[in-house]
């Protein structure tokens, strides 16, 4: 019988494997919370490199490029009355020269690793396309304005959200019951443009608050003004990503607290003569954080994503609205940094939820012991 050639090259490959591995294994069995951000940072940074590359893949398919966009930006400054022209007119030399200069002669995927070299190397996002700013500064100036309304609006809902499934689930079968019941069914199947449009007509026909979600004048001008204005400012699209995103998490609570509720360790307690209240918030309400703090990410991550409708309705100057003016100026170096950023916003917060899961639930371990 001939013997398999490869059958001692595969020997040989499995002992070096055992001999690499074996000190990962020991030292996941060790540290096993560590070992799991760990496995979760290289996770994250493979996720995003993939990301950056279907990004720029994309980008590269769109038809035209910045370029078309800057030569239709110097037509209708230079001399509007050739606006309606091809660009064929223009001199070839000159647009594979402002190509070459933006490094956009190269192929798409060149593109990507020539930038990424620079963000790991170098820490730089590069520049914008069109405003030639720094693209680190641009994100920077627009970040904390979406972290503010997103953050808001997650405290919001978890507060609401705890209290009213808490003390609706006791209330199980009754009309108050029933009756929010409906209405968070309602609020989660909503249209979400719709409703910011609807709030959006609320605030032009009554006057009672501003149409635009930002104040006029920078917190250094006045800023305790600023505060109070601001606050007024963005309180209908607080009002619509709160509305947008309480509904669902609502039923969430209320459902887990139901399904605590008829576990047999209740029965027990009860039995036992624990206080009702006892019952309620130290034993059943613990139990709800659990899925609660799985979802929270999720949550997070659809209210960024949300908010980029929100932010262009209510012209908020949020990271959404700079991402959609990227998008249509096609500049590639602003829309890969928005959505590299936004994305390990994400990542981490997923990461942070199942790293405070398992510090809340004991049950919850990442390794053998």
């Amino acid at each position: 019988m001939k013997q398999n050639p490869l059958k001692p090259l595969a020997a040989v490959a499995a002992a070096v494997a055992g001999v690499v591995l074996k000190p990962v294994y020991k030292l996941r069995r060790r540290f096993p919370l560590s070992s799991y951000i760990l496995n979760r940072l290289f996770t994250m940074a493979v996720m995003l490199f993939l990301l950056g590359f279907g990004v720029f893949g994309l980008m590269a398919l769109a038809p035209g490029d910045i370029v078309d966009q800057i030569m239709i930006q110097q037509i209708f400054s230079d001399n509007p009355g050739r606006a309606g022209q091809n660009l064929a007119h223009m001199e070839a030399e000159q647009l594979a020269a402002l190509r070459a200069e933006l490094g956009l002669d190269q192929p798409f995927y060149v593109q990507y690793i020539r930038w990424l070299y620079g963000v790991v190397v170098h820490r730089d996002l590069g520049l914008s396309l069109i405003s030639r700013a720094p693209v680190s500064f641009l994100i920077a100036s627009r970040i904390v304005n979406s972290l503010v309304l997103n953050l808001l609006s997650l405290i919001f809902i978890t507060l609401f959200s705890f209290a009213l499934g808490v003390y609706f689930s006791t209330k199980a079968g009754t009309r108050s019951d029933v009756a929010i019941t409906f209405f968070a069914l309602l609020l989660h199947a909503f249209p979400g443009l719709l409703l910011l449009i609807l709030l959006q007509l609320v605030a032009s026909v009554t006057g009672l608050f501003p149409v635009t979600a930002y104040p006029p004048f920078p917190f250094s001008y006045d800023p305790v003004r600023f505060v109070f204005s601001f606050a007024h400012h963005i309180f209908l699209p607080l009002l619509a990503s709160f509305l947008g995103g309480v509904g669902g998490t609502l039923r969430m609570i209320r459902a887990t607290m139901l399904d605590q509720l008829g576990q047999p360790y209740i029965t027990s307690l009860r039995a036992r003569g624990i206080a009702e209240w006892r019952i309620y918030l130290t034993h059943a309400f613990r139990n709800t954080l659990n899925p609660y703090i799985t979802a929270s990410a999720n949550l997070l991550a659809g209210l960024f994503s949300g908010s980029l409708i929100l932010e262009i309705i209510f012209a908020y100057p949020g990271i959404g609205r700079l991402m959609f003016e990227a998008v249509i100026q096609q500049d590639v170096n602003l829309v890969l940094a928005n959505m590299m950023f936004i994305s390990f916003l994400v990542l981490v917060g997923m990461a942070l939820a199942d790293i405070i899961l398992a510090l809340v639930d004991p049950r919850i371990r990442y390794g053998k012991e």
